[in-house]
């Protein structure tokens, strides 16, 4: 998929608008988050919908993300490779429809996740995060929508970068004078 077209309608394309500001938006609502899904299918993107209130260890987060995503068999189940695995999914190699103008990954009531393993549930955001930032490098487009049923819920920042040296210059010994 490209990237999004210019013009008067980009203010009214939800998707645009979810993308923003962040590939992770929270949603409180059950009817505001369909009403989005809803507009986000119109426009051809594959939604895959995780309920996450059952999850109380990070075993069953993995669980329920292979299973709704199709990952493969080797999945080691534990969160690099979950970013291994979602690298994959946003390459089309697997977890959706090439063909669909982008990936929605929905998790609902995730707060009583968060509430039982908070470490990983924010460690999942942040690898979506880094992920959609992945797929819009090569024109592709995925995002997250997390739905509480807390509306109080909050996280740290995800999806944050390091400033990183160069390809050249990245191993210390090449950045000594001489």
């Amino acid at each position: 998929m490209s990237a999004f077209e210019q013009g008067d309608e980009l203010r009214q394309d939800v998707a645009f608008r979810l993308l923003t500001n962040t590939s992770v938006t929270l949603f409180w609502r059950r009817r505001v988050l369909d009403e989005t899904l809803e507009r986000l299918v119109e426009r051809g993107y594959e939604v895959t919908i995780v309920d996450a209130s059952t999850w109380s260890s990070e075993s069953d987060l993995h669980e329920g993300v292979a299973s709704a995503l199709g990952l493969p068999d080797h999945y080691g189940r534990n969160l690099d490779a979950l970013d291994d695995c979602m690298r994959d999914v946003v390459a089309h190699e697997y977890g959706w429809d090439p063909d669909a103008t982008g990936l929605v990954l929905v998790f609902t009531g995730y707060d009583r996740f968060a509430a039982a393993c908070p470490r990983s549930a924010q460690a999942v955001l942040d690898i979506m995060a880094r992920q959609s930032r992945a797929a819009a490098l090569v024109g592709g487009r995925f995002m997250c929508l997390v739905q509480s049923d807390d509306p109080q819920i909050g996280f740290q920042d995800v999806g944050a970068t390091p400033v990183l040296w160069n390809d050249a210059e990245w191993a210390e010994s090449r950045r000594r004078p001489g």
